[in-house]
């Protein structure tokens, strides 16, 4: 069907695919910019997979760095970084547009009232000991976002994880945490835990879902999804999009979109963008693009199966290449419940760093740095000889299961006898019942914990560094000296929970420019589309040198494609 055949339903400047961070900033960026755009999601919730995430965003020299104390960061040092730890996965410009357009995306939203962020004091880079890392100021963190604001339109934002929130649907920050743990230890704790909960309970009583008070990535989504709905920005859920149009010309021109299950072809006179969150559900792809094994293990929204990208593929566009890794990838343990449900649980930054810990492969063996990223955690799996150490397990002792929990298996006593009864988390009198149940060499075992007792005691782990650098420390226990990752494994019983090579995103996707343009095989822009988030091949390649550089890009090259629309010049 040719342009001229086409009955369009509607007309509008943009359409935007998707109602992420990267969606979201673009939609916003071209109503501010003065064009008319339209946000479809093909779901019946906004946020996708940012209103499920951390919500650190990493913006390198953005307008709050100085005010943490970091004002002498430089671009020098940033790209000496990035250098050291994205090399040759990304290119050039596209590190540089990144660079260069991050803070000023920062200042424009914030502006606006569309974001609100804090940047961190002390937040180490990923890879603290490598030239260019910085200790802070480079990580941001939304600020806290009161759910009530949105009024009716609360219900419509995604939930965060319920595995990352308390009593059934509140929402809580690592300081709320120690604070709830050390409730009955400290007055100071007492009162701050109290006020929580009595906030919440009220949030409840109040006729609320949940929790009104949101942090991490579902604030970020909310203080988005809240300028959308202040601007007037028109969006629609249960609006899957199943087809670009394009012109003899083969610039892409329209939409069509399902809505309610009727068709409608909506014209985009300026362009579209594809921001609907990459493929870590689409078995095919992930099958052709991750190494093996995987497996339905992404902590991604079970919605994100790559639609976006094979919209942007039809029209002309092609995927990236390059990349050092297909994903972001986390370690996720997987409570399989006696009804055939699945629950993931990703070990991201609370369990792992904490002394009294260890990793171990198939072999009964440490492999891994367990307090690495996560990303950097799953890559050493994936490296694992002579084949990967996928899955491990993660094995600790009484008393840390008791002070800090291990996956879903909650500290301070809590009930874990139904994790157990699903195999989920797997606990032993001895070491040598514990390897038994895990079908591991018993005398391995033994001397692998042996091993890392007797390192442990000294402070110092020679075989894998655990505890050796500021980001390691950054995540251990600040109270146990001389070393915050550290301390053997003392009496049972002995716990374990079996983790595999998890994700919370894809880093492989469509090519594109410096103006987020999705280009075709020959490199060229394809006419009226783009791409932004993680539908767009990563800006780091596939690597991940700290915090925030999914939210980080997605927000910057969906600003980037909303002013590159509104210029009318592409």
């Amino acid at each position: 069907m040719s342009m001229n055949e086409v009955q369009w339903d509607e007309t509008v400047d943009v359409v935007v695919l998707g109602s992420g961070a990267a969606g979201m900033s673009a939609a916003l960026t071209c109503h501010f910019e003065g064009l008319r755009a339209l946000l479809l999601e093909k779901t019946d919730r906004i946020g996708g997979s940012t209103a499920v995430s951390g919500g650190a965003v990493w913006i390198p020299l953005n307008p709050g760095s100085a005010g943490a104390g970091h004002g002498d960061d430089t671009f020098e040092q940033v790209w000496e970084y990035l250098r050291r730890t994205v090399g040759d996965a990304s290119s050039p410009d596209m590190l540089r547009a990144y660079l260069d357009n991050g803070p000023a995306m920062v200042e424009y939203l914030q502006a606006r009232g569309a974001l609100a962020l804090a940047a961190r004091q002390y937040s180490p880079d990923y890879y603290p000991d490598r030239p260019g890392a910085s200790l802070g100021g480079r990580a941001m963190d939304p600020l806290p976002f009161d759910g009530r604001r949105l009024g009716a339109h609360f219900k419509e934002l995604r939930d965060p994880l319920k595995e990352f929130v308390v009593l059934g649907g509140m929402m809580v920050n690592v300081t709320d945490v120690y604070h709830l743990l050390g409730a009955w230890r400290s007055p100071k704790s007492f009162w701050h835990g109290g006020k929580r909960v009595l906030a919440y309970w009220l949030d409840r009583l109040r006729g609320h879902h949940r929790g009104t008070r949101l942090l991490l990535g579902n604030a970020l989504a909310a203080w988005l999804f809240h300028a959308v709905l202040r601007e007037r920005i028109p969006y629609r859920l249960n609006t899957p999009a199943r087809r670009l149009h394009r012109d003899a010309q083969g610039r892409v021109v329209g939409v069509e979109a399902v809505q309610g299950g009727t068709v409608r072809r909506i014209r985009a006179l300026r362009g579209v963008v594809v921001a609907t969150g990459g493929f870590p559900w689409d078995a095919e792809l992930r099958a052709a693009c991750y190494p093996q094994p995987t497996g339905p293990w992404s902590m991604a929204p079970e919605g994100n199966r790559g639609e976006g990208i094979g919209l942007a593929r039809e029209a002309g566009a092609v995927m990236g290449t390059g990349h050092v890794s297909p994903a972001f990838w986390a370690p996720v343990s997987l409570w399989r419940k006696a009804d055939g449900t699945v629950v993931r649980y990703p070990h991201l930054v609370w369990d792992r760093a904490k002394p009294g810990l260890i990793a171990v492969n198939r072999r009964g063996e440490r492999f891994v740095n367990e307090s690495a990223s996560y990303h950097e955690f799953v890559s050493v799996m994936y490296r694992g000889g002579p084949a990967p150490d996928i899955p491990a397990w993660l094995i600790c002792d009484h008393a840390f299961i008791e002070t800090w929990g291990l996956g879903l298996a909650l500290p301070g006593g809590r009930p874990r006898q139904h994790l157990m009864a699903d195999g989920y988390l797997i606990r032993a009198a001895t070491m040598p019942d514990l390897a038994a149940r895990l079908g591991l060499d018993p005398e391995r075992l033994a001397a692998t914990v042996e091993r890392y007792n007797g390192m442990a005691a000294r402070g110092e782990d020679t075989d894998f560094g655990k505890g050796s650098t500021a980001y390691n420390r950054y995540l251990g226990d600040p109270a146990h000296q001389p070393n915050a990752c550290l301390r053997p494994l003392g009496r049972g019983p002995y716990y374990a929970v079996e983790v595999v090579a998890g994700d919370i995103g894809t880093a492989h996707g469509i090519r594109t420019d410096e103006r987020a343009r999705a280009l075709d095989a020959q490199g060229r822009p394809v006419p009226g589309l783009f791409v932004a988030g993680n539908d767009m091949q990563s800006v780091m390649g596939g690597a991940y040198p700290g915090p925030g550089i999914t939210l980080g890009p997605a927000l910057t090259f969906g600003w980037v494609a909303g002013r590159a629309l509104a210029a009318d010049d592409f």
